[in-house]
C-alpha cells in the first residue's frame, strides 16, 4: 500500500513493520481535516493488518508536525463548531488502541496535535534539537486531541499540569527529563532509521506475547489494581503461559 492521500503515506514492509508518514512538509505537517481523514484510513489499515509486528510514525520535511491547521478554525461558524467537526472525525482513540507497538520519530517541531500524536504512541524517539509543546492555552484552547489525558499516562500530574498550562515549547532534553520523550539522539543521528530499527526488533519478537504485553501495560495504567491484575492474568492465558484448570 502507498499513499492513503497525498498528505499521508502508508507502507507495509516484509519485516512486519508498517510506516505511516506525514507528508505535508510545505505546511510544517500541520494537521488539517484532510490529513485527519487520511490518518483515520491509515490507522484503520494498520489495525486490520493481522501480520503486523510494529508501527513507525514519522514525517517528511523539517518538522514532525507544528500542530493543527488553525486556519481551518476560522472557516467554521464558531470555535465550538470547529471542535465538533474535529471530534466527529477523531483518529486519536484509534491510534491509542492500535494493537501493535507504536514508535514515533520526532524532529523539528512537535507541537499541539503533533505532540499529542506522539503521546498516543508507545515509544518516542527525538532527533537532536527537537522542540515539543502544547501551546493551545496561548490560543485560549485546550489540547483536546487527547493531550490532557495522554500526557498523564507518561508524566506525573505535578509535572504535566504546568507544562499544559504554560504552553511554552521545551527542547528534547528537557522533555526527556520530564518523561515525555524516551530517547534523544546525538546531533547528526538519523531518527527515522533509529525508530525503524527499534520497530524491527519488536516485530521480530513473538507477536502474541508483544501484543499481550502492550494490552497488559495499558490495563495497568487505566484500571484499578485488582482489575489490572486480572487483565494481566487473562492475557497470560492467551500466550499459553498458564493453562486453565
Amino acid at each position: 500500500m502507498g499513499e492513503i492521500d497525498e498528505v499521508v503515506r502508508v507502507q507495509f514492509g516484509e519485516d512486519g513493520v508498517a510506516e505511516i508518514v506525514l507528508s505535508r512538509p510545505e505546511k510544517l505537517n500541520v494537521v488539517n481535516l484532510r490529513m485527519r481523514d487520511a490518518l483515520i484510513e491509515a490507522f484503520s489499515a494498520v489495525r486490520d493488518f493481522p501480520e503486523l509486528g510494529a508501527l513507525v510514525l514519522r514525517a517528511e520535511g523539517a518538522h514532525f508536525s507544528a500542530g493543527a491547521d488553525i486556519g481551518e478554525f476560522g472557516n467554521a461558524e464558531s470555535i465550538f463548531e470547529a471542535r465538533r467537526i474535529r471530534w466527529d472525525r477523531d483518529p486519536w482513540y484509534l491510534l491509542w488502541t492500535l494493537p501493535v507497538p507504536k514508535v514515533v520519530a520526532l524532529h523539528g517541531y512537535a507541537l499541539g496535535s503533533g505532540l499529542e500524536m506522539a503521546l498516543l504512541c508507545d515509544l518516542r524517539i527525538a532527533a537532536h534539537g527537537t522542540r515539543v509543546g502544547l501551546p493551545e492555552s496561548k490560543l485560549g484552547m485546550l489540547p483536546a486531541a487527547g493531550g490532557t489525558r495522554s500526557i498523564s499516562a507518561w508524566v506525573t500530574p505535578s509535572k504535566a499540569l504546568p507544562f499544559i498550562m504554560a504552553g511554552e515549547p521545551i527542547d528534547a532534553v528537557q522533555a526527556q527529563i520530564l518523561g515525555i520523550i524516551d530517547e534523544v539522539l546525538p546531533e547528526g543521528a538519523d531518527v527515522d532509521e533509529k525508530a525503524l530499527s527499534y520497530a524491527r526488533r519488536l516485530a521480530a519478537l513473538p507477536r502474541v506475547a508483544v501484543r499481550a504485553a502492550l494490552k497488559a501495560a495499558k490495563a495497568a495504567r487505566e484500571l484499578p489494581l485488582r482489575e489490572g491484575l486480572a487483565a494481566e492474568r487473562r492475557l497470560a492465558y492467551l500466550t499459553g503461559q498458564f493453562k486453565y484448570d
